[in-house]
Order: structure tokens, then C-alpha cells, then sequence
């Protein structure tokens, strides 16, 4: 069940309350540094324990680049980027603690997950022609490089969500991208998340 914004405050008033992550999350990583322990239990709570989303239209950020991460708290607490979830989140957070955040979760592996793409959704992404363009920045298998997202199996449903913000112009925080997907359907962009949610 998605995480209603009306229940976000909440969420995050019941998640203090509750006891450490269970053995084993994170795919037996090393827990994480007791300064941020409650905050990492906090990003589970949506992000998933062992590194999968639980609530929908939620990104993997179990092994994304440490760069990215840093950067996508300190543009939701600056209000670069909005969510009525992340937003009060970020804001509570120090600068040392987004460093911990982002070096912690980008230490964990990406968890196994993948949506394999149909024949059509394939042919579909291939006759957009953005290949060339989204591996300027994203490299070759999209795997991504510093500041620029893994979106190599990303979850689908969040690569939707986000590729149709940028078309309809509600992450202004990245132009280049709005430029690269504005002119694409509706279908466009599901293809080039099928694609990508199965690579």
C-alpha cells in the first residue's frame, strides 16, 4: 500500500517507536553507523529493508551512486525537488547526516530485481532513438556515474512516474531531461521504462 502524503507525518511519528531492523536486512550488510540507525530504519520503511521498495512509485537506492543520493536529499530539503514524504524528511536532516545516508546506501548491492521488457516495448524504446542521449549521461548500460542515476533496473513503476514528471514539467530541477522526453506519448515513456526496468 502506497504511502498516503496525509498519513506521511504519521509515518514517521510511528517509525521511532519501532525496534531496529530485523537480522539479515540489507542482504547482510554491515549495520549501519549508530548515529544514522534510526534515519536508515526510517528510509526502509518505503525503500525496503533488504534494498527493495515496499510502497509504490519508490526508487532503489540500495547501490546507487553515493554522489546521486547525497544530491537528491540536499534538493528535497532545498526544495529543488518536491514530495510531501521526502520533503519534511530531508529538512530534519543535517548535512553530516545526508553524507552518512548516502555513503551507507551506496554501499549496499542493488538488489536482484528486474521487470523483463516485451518484444514491443523494446522496439518501441529502440525507434526513439534517445539510446545515444541517455548514455551521454547515464553510460553505457545506464548503469549511471557519480551524480547521474543508476536507472539500469530501476523499479518500473517509479521510472514511469518519474519520466512523465519530467515531461509534464514537474521536476524542473533537470531541463535537459523535460527537453529529451517532452515531445514522447504516453506509451514513449512506458516503453523506455519497460526497457530499462528489464535491462
Amino acid at each position: 500500500m502506497p504511502c498516503s502524503n496525509a498519513l506521511a507525518p504519521f509515518v514517521i511519528a510511528a517509525l521511532v517507536a519501532l525496534g531496529p531492523l530485523p537480522a539479515g536486512a540489507q542482504n547482510n550488510a554491515a549495520p549501519p553507523p549508530p548515529a544514522i540507525s534510526d534515519k536508515v530504519q526510517l528510509c526502509a520503511t518505503c525503500h525496503g529493508a533488504d534494498g527493495l521498495p515496499v510502497v509504490e512509485k519508490v526508487p532503489i537506492i540500495a547501490g546507487q551512486h553515493e554522489s546521486n543520493l547525497l544530491i537528491v536529499l540536499q534538493e528535497y530539503r532545498n526544495g529543488e525537488r518536491t514530495s510531501d514524504l521526502m520533503g519534511p524528511i530531508a529538512k530534519n536532516l543535517s548535512g553530516d547526516d545526508m553524507k552518512a545516508l548516502a555513503a551507507y546506501f551506496s554501499a549496499l548491492p542493488w538488489p536482484a530485481y528486474r521487470e523483463p521488457a516485451d518484444a514491443a516495448s523494446i522496439t518501441r524504446f529502440q525507434a526513439l532513438d534517445a539510446g545515444k542521449k541517455c548514455t551521454s549521461c547515464h553510460r553505457e548500460g545506464f548503469v549511471g556515474y557519480a551524480n547521474t542515476p543508476r536507472v539500469a533496473n530501476q523499479k518500473l513503476d517509479y521510472l514511469i512516474k518519474t519520466l512523465s514528471d519530467f515531461h509534464d514539467n514537474k521536476r524542473p530541477n533537470m531541463p535537459r531531461m523535460t527537453a529529451l522526453v517532452r515531445n514522447f506519448s504516453a506509451d514513449d515513456i512506458a516503453a523506455m521504462a519497460h526497457y530499462l526496468a528489464g535491462l
